[in-house]
């Protein structure tokens, strides 16, 4: 079992879990999380305006932190590359922002209902 980490745009959750959902992934892990990546901050990610008297003093338009949203699947790891690739496919814009992705082993899983253990617990 793998667990699929990405941090992506909040306007792309829907998206998303839409596409997931039709792939037959129902079960995720959804939360508002803040951070930035190496760009320190991007004023644009946000529905704000910048006063034009700031863009004419030469500032940059960084934040210390940006809204963003983590989700976590877990998933069999025959399913790793149909969900990354989902994920890419909705998030990708080829703009700074778009996010990331991480896989990590899962040593085991147990449904807490059933004490099914393992794959049986993702069912």
């Amino acid at each position: 079992m793998k667990e699929i980490f990405t941090i992506i745009r909040p306007k792309k959750v829907g998206q998303t879990k839409d596409a997931l959902e039709k792939l037959g992934f129902v079960g995720l892990t959804a939360n508002s999380v803040l951070g930035r990546g190496n760009q320190r901050g991007i004023a644009g990610e946000l529905s704000c305006d910048i006063r034009p008297n700031e863009i004419a003093k030469g500032k940059q338009g960084g934040m210390q932190y940006i809204p963003k949203r983590l989700l976590s699947i877990v998933v069999n790891d025959i399913d790793v590359d149909i969900v990354v690739k989902a994920i890419i496919e909705i998030n990708q814009t080829s703009q700074i922002g778009d996010g990331k992705i991480f896989v990590c082993p899962v040593d085991n899983g147990i449904r807490i209902s059933t004490n099914d253990e393992g794959d049986k617990a993702l069912l």
